[in-house]
C-alpha cells in the first residue's frame, strides 16, 4: 500500500483524519515544499499482562522439575 502524502498545512488542518488513517494501519508522509520530511506510522501494540503471577495456581510442577536428573534428561533429548 502506498503511503498518503500531506503537506504541513494539510497535516495541521486534518490531523484527526490522519490519526484515524494511521490507526487503521496506514503510513502517512508529511512534506515540506514538496520534499518528504516525516512519516507517521502505527505504533506496535504490546501484549498486556494482567499481573505478575497470572498463572499462579493454574498448574502444578512436579517436585523434581529442576533436579540434576531432569536437567540431564532434557539436555540428552536436545543433545546438548
Amino acid at each position: 500500500m502506498l503511503a498518503r502524502e500531506y503537506n504541513i498545512h494539510e497535516a495541521k488542518t486534518h490531523l484527526s483524519k490522519i490519526i484515524d488513517r494511521v490507526e487503521r494501519g496506514e503510513e502517512i508522509i508529511i512534506d515540506r515544499a514538496g520534499k518528504p520530511v516525516a512519516m507517521i506510522v502505527p505504533l506496535v501494540q504490546h501484549a498486556r499482562r494482567t499481573s505478575f503471577g497470572m498463572f499462579k495456581d493454574r498448574f502444578e510442577l512436579p517436585a523434581d522439575w529442576d533436579s540434576e536428573e531432569t536437567n540431564r534428561s532434557i539436555a540428552a533429548d536436545w543433545e546438548v
